[in-house]
C-alpha cells in the first residue's frame, strides 16, 4: 500500500471512529511498513487533512453539485486528500493528484459514477480555484473557514481574547518542536545543549524552565535514543508544574491524574529522587508508562497505583505537595493534536463539574501549610480559573499563592498561550493550604 493508499484508510479509522490520530499515524507506519519519502509523504498528507478538513470541504462545497453532507464519506476524504494536495503542498503534481485520488476510488470501492464525480470535482477546483470567495475573517463563520477550527471554538475565543482571537488561532496552525525536560540528576542543561550541538542538533536553553531545551530541528523521538535516560519528552508549559509546586527532598507528593508521568517525573528530579511519589491514574494499562520511564532516568520514589481521582482513597499519607493536572478539553494542543478540534461542544461541556470534584476530593491529601497545583492544557475560562474560584469559595483553608517562572509573575493563577509564549496552552494555579 503506498502513502497516499495508506492515508486514506487511516483517515477513514480516524474519522469513523474517531480515535486518536498519533496512534492511528503510529500504527499504519508500521503496518504499511512506511520509510523514507513515503512516511514523510503519508505523514504529512494524513496530519494535513485533519488539521485542515473545515477549510477542504468550504471549497469542496464550492465546485460540487452535492451539498458536503450528502457525499458519502469515503468519497469526501478522497475530494480532502485531493485538494489538500492541490493546495497546500509543493512539488505534487497536478495530475498526479487528480488521477491517483480517482484511482483509490477505483480500488477501494465499485460505486457507480465515484470516480467520474472525484475527477469532476478536482478538475473544476483546478479551473476555479483562483475564484474562490471566502466568508470575512472578521466574522465567526470566516475565522473557521480559514482556520479550519469550529466555530464554536471561535466564538469561545472571540470572547474570551477579543482581537487577540486571531492571533491564537493562527499560532494553532504551526506544529510546534519538541521539548526536552533535562535530568539534571545525570547532567546540567548547559551539557545536553552542547552535546546535542555536537551531534548537529540545533538547540536553545527554554525561556520560561530552568531545566527545559526547546529543539529547533524537527525530530523524532528515536532520533535522540542516544541520550536515553538524559531527559524526558514535556512541552515547557507542563515542566512548570513541578516548578512552581517546588517539591523538596524527602517531600511527599501525590500526583493525582499522573500518565504519562512527565510531572511526577520533574517532581522526583526537583527532590534529588528522596522522598516519595505517589503517582496515580484511572487508566492502569497506561502506568507501565511511568514505571518504564522512571527506570531509565534513575528514578525510584515513584509508586504508581489505579485509583479514580474522583474518590477518596483511604490510607492516604499526609502529603507536603498534591498535583492536580486533571482531564481537560484539550483545547491548548490542537496544534500537536488536530483532532482534537473536532470535538463537539456537548463532548466537554461537563468537564468542569468533573475537574471540581477531581479538586475536592485530592484537596483532602494536602497537609497543613502543604501546597497544591491544579493545571490543565485548555485554553477555557470555565476549565481553569472557574474551576479554582469556585473551589476557594467553597474552601476557605486554601488560598492562592503567588509565584513567578521566568518572566511570568502571578497572583497565583497564569495562562500560558501559543501566541504570546511559545508554548502549549495551558493553565496553572498554586494553593496553600492554611
Amino acid at each position: 500500500m503506498n502513502a497516499r493508499e495508506a492515508a486514506y484508510v487511516t483517515l477513514q479509522r480516524t474519522f469513523g471512529s474517531r480515535s486518536y490520530s498519533n496512534i492511528e499515524l503510529d500504527n499504519a507506519i508500521k503496518k504499511y511498513s512506511l520509510d523514507g519519502v513515503e512516511r514523510s509523504f503519508f505523514t504529512a498528507l494524513y496530519y494535513g487533512v485533519i488539521e485542515k478538513k473545515l477549510t477542504l470541504d468550504y471549497i469542496i462545497s464550492q465546485f460540487s453539485e452535492r451539498p458536503i453532507d450528502e457525499i458519502d464519506p469515503n468519497v469526501l476524504i478522497v475530494l480532502e486528500m485531493g485538494v489538500y494536495q492541490l493546495e497546500f503542498m509543493d512539488k505534487i503534481p497536478e495530475s498526479a493528484a487528480v488521477n491517483e485520488s480517482v484511482n483509490i476510488s477505483r480500488r477501494f470501492w465499485q460505486k457507480k459514477n465515484s470516480d467520474s464525480f472525484i475527477n469532476a470535482v478536482l478538475r473544476s477546483y483546478l479551473r476555479g480555484r483562483d475564484g474562490i470567495k471566502y466568508p470575512s475573517a472578521s466574522t465567526v463563520r470566516g475565522l473557521s473557514v480559514k482556520y479550519s477550527m469550529p466555530e464554536w471554538i471561535c466564538r469561545l475565543w472571540q470572547e474570551q481574547y477579543g482581537r487577540d482571537a486571531e492571533a491564537l488561532l493562527d499560532r494553532m496552525t504551526c506544529v510546534p518542536k519538541m521539548t526536552l525536560n533535562v535530568n539534571t540528576m545525570r547532567i546540567t542543561r548547559d551539557e545536553l545543549l552542547a552535546r546535542l550541538s555536537d551531534d548537529g542538533i540545533a538547540a536553545e536553553p527554554s525561556r520560561l524552565s530552568s531545566g527545559g531545551i526547546r529543539l529547533r530541528t524537527a525530530l523524532s523521538y528515536g532520533e535522540l535514543e542516544k541520550y536515553s535516560g538524559l531527559f524526558f519528552v514535556q512541552d515547557e508549559a507542563s515542566q512548570l508544574v513541578a516548578q512552581v509546586l517546588s517539591p523538596k527532598p524527602g517531600d511527599t507528593v501525590i500526583d493525582c491524574c499522573a500518565c504519562p508521568g512527565g510531572k511526577s517525573f520533574a517532581a522526583a528530579i526537583c527532590m534529588n529522587n528522596k522522598g516519595r511519589i505517589y503517582a496515580f491514574d484511572l487508566h492502569g494499562n497506561k502506568l507501565s508508562l511511568i514505571t518504564n520511564e522512571a527506570q531509565y532516568l534513575g528514578i525510584d520514589i515513584i509508586e504508581t497505583a489505579v485509583q479514580n481521582g474522583t474518590l477518596t482513597r483511604a490510607g492516604m499519607p499526609s502529603a507536603d505537595c498534591v498535583i492536580c493536572d486533571v482531564p481537560c478539553s484539550g483545547l491548548g494542543v490542537i496544534a500537536k493534536k488536530p483532532d482534537i478540534r473536532y470535538k463537539a461542544y456537548e463532548d466537554i461541556a461537563d468537564l468542569p463539574s468533573l475537574q471540581s470534584r477531581i479538586l475536592d476530593v485530592n484537596s483532602q491529601y494536602v497537609k497543613n501549610g502543604g501546597a497544591l497545583v491544579y493545571s490543565t492544557c485548555t485554553l477555557r475560562r470555565a476549565e481553569n480559573a472557574g474551576v479554582v474560584e469556585t473551589f476557594l469559595a467553597e474552601h476557605g483553608d486554601f488560598a492562592l499563592e503567588p509565584f513567578a517562572v521566568g518572566d511570568v509573575m502571578t497572583d497565583g493563577m497564569t495562562e500560558l498561550r501559543p501566541d504570546v509564549h511559545k508554548t502549549d496552552g495551558f493553565f496553572i494555579a498554586k494553593l496553600r493550604r492554611k
